[in-house]
């Protein structure tokens, strides 16, 4: 099962994930974001826009593959990969 990993800042807005390994069904990334939901309601809603694209300021890796869909989240997770989830830091 793919690993799923987050930024600490994540893990302040999601605290039943912060002292667990989060593994999921592999699947496209929509699929795996949908599993972590699962184990935290409102995560998606964090991550995602209102047509479920990632935000901006979200940036998701598959193993060391930054993703390029990042409108239908159709990247392909494999059965052991690390799905990583950051946020770009912005500002002035």
């Amino acid at each position: 099962m793919p690993t799923v990993k987050m930024t600490s800042h994540l893990y302040r807005f999601f605290p039943a994930l912060e002292d667990r390994a989060i593994t999921v069904p592999a699947g496209s990334v929509a699929e795996v974001l949908q599993a972590v939901n699962q184990l935290a309601p409102g995560f998606t809603d964090y991550i995602l826009d209102e047509r479920g694209a990632l935000r901006r300021h979200v940036y998701l890796s598959v193993d060391d593959t930054i993703v390029v869909d990042r409108k239908a989240l159709s990247d392909r997770v494999p059965e052991h990969g690390v799905v990583y989830i950051f946020q770009a830091l912005s500002g002035g």
